[in-house]
């Protein structure tokens, strides 16, 4: 019996970096296409000029940010004339802060605080280009989050256009977007889309056979030999493609193994991984709500208070709620709803009666939404 249980010191982990979101496999398959398409629309820069911009687009844990990652790994070690920068939009959403973080690439440090101004910002980068003769390569990760407020069309125009303000300056732009329902097209306006022009490469959903080899790799180079049994790989692969994400799979499997330990146990048993799933299913909820604004929270707590009431929830008479609490007028209110729908939190319908009617239901539970709210 002493052999079956896991000493104080021992893991189940041969290696935990495996099962972290971030992490990048070096043996990365099933995506040979779309890093070919990608590397063609980078080649340009790597001979000093303009890289071709790009649009990586497919839902969430098609690993489109794996590949960008991956590639502009490989730009840092053969090149020092193409500058990759890879910039998360769920937190840098303003044109200040995403250029703040590009200053923060090329200098080592972030623009002070208080009592800079974006032009301030704007002309040490463009310094440090001409001055290095560098070319930059912008990836927007989730850059659906700069759809309000206009904030796309400014980061755009101001990183697009920016060779003629500061000639000699040259940058690319890759967008990955996880929303298939945006339309770029409408989003970008005039000045904007006579320069930026993408080329589209979609990342479809990995098949059954694709998902099981993926998460195979992943727990063979994450956990100890034998302490998976097959019939449980069997589990965690089926609430992986239930999910619909690769990601949510990646993260039951670690904790799943953490559960299995706490109870000192060298395997993972079935209690373990659907313990595991009642979090992981939660991955995307939990991240979404980390990046909103407070404003945005308080609209969204409201909308899961009144959902306890009424699954379905008329946005008009909504908005009446909020605003006893909040002081919002209700176009900023109808922003607010249109971001929280693109990031696949709520469902927004249309439904025809007396005009049109726009009609609000969660796409999670509603305390659970509450509770990572806080």
């Amino acid at each position: 019996m002493k052999k079956n249980l896991l000493m104080w010191d021992e893991t189940l982990f041969r290696d935990p970096e495996v099962f972290e979101i971030d992490y990048v496999p070096e043996q990365f398959n099933h995506r040979e296409t779309q890093m070919r398409e990608l590397a063609f629309q980078i080649q340009p820069g790597l001979r000093g000029g303009r890289p071709l911009n790009s649009i990586c687009r497919g839902l969430p844990g098609t690993g489109k940010t794996t590949s960008v990652r991956k590639l502009f790994a490989e730009i840092e070690e053969t090149t020092k004339k193409l500058i990759p920068i890879y910039i998360n939009c769920q937190i840098d959403n303003t044109k200040f802060a995403i250029f703040s973080q590009i200053y923060r690439k090329l200098s080592g440090h972030l623009p002070p605080a208080s009592g800079t101004s974006f032009k301030q910002v704007f002309d040490a980068i463009a310094r440090l280009l001409q001055k290095e003769e560098t070319v930059l390569l912008i990836c927007l990760d989730d850059a659906n989050y700069l759809l309000y407020e206009n904030e796309m069309n400014r980061v755009l125009y101001s990183l697009l256009r920016s060779h003629e303000a500061y000639p000699g300056t040259r940058i690319g732009v890759i967008m990955i977007i996880s929303d298939m329902d945006v339309d770029l097209s409408r989003a970008v306006d005039a000045r904007v889309s006579s320069v930026f022009r993408p080329s589209e490469i979609y990342f479809p959903p990995y098949s059954g056979e694709e998902v099981r080899t993926i998460m195979r790799e992943r727990v063979m180079q994450g956990l100890y030999p034998g302490c998976l049994s097959d019939s449980m790989f069997d589990l965690v692969v089926e609430q992986t493609q239930k999910s619909g994400d690769l990601r949510v799979g990646i993260d039951l499997v670690k904790r799943a193994a953490l559960n299995a330990e706490r109870r000192a146990s060298r395997n993972i048993d079935r209690e373990d991984i659907c313990r595991a799933y009642d979090v992981s299913k939660y991955l995307h909820l939990s991240s979404s709500v980390k990046s909103l604004k407070e404003e945005e929270k308080s609209v969204l707590r409201s909308l899961a208070g009144q959902s306890m009431k009424d699954s379905e929830m008329n946005a008009g008479e909504v908005y009446k709620t909020v605003k006893e609490t909040l002081p919002i007028g209700y176009t900023r209110f109808y922003e607010i709803v249109k971001k929280l729908d693109a990031m696949r939190l709520i469902n927004l319908e249309y439904r025809d009666g007396r005009g049109r009617t726009r009609v609000i239901s969660l796409r999670y539970d509603p305390s659970r939404i509450i509770e990572d709210l806080g």
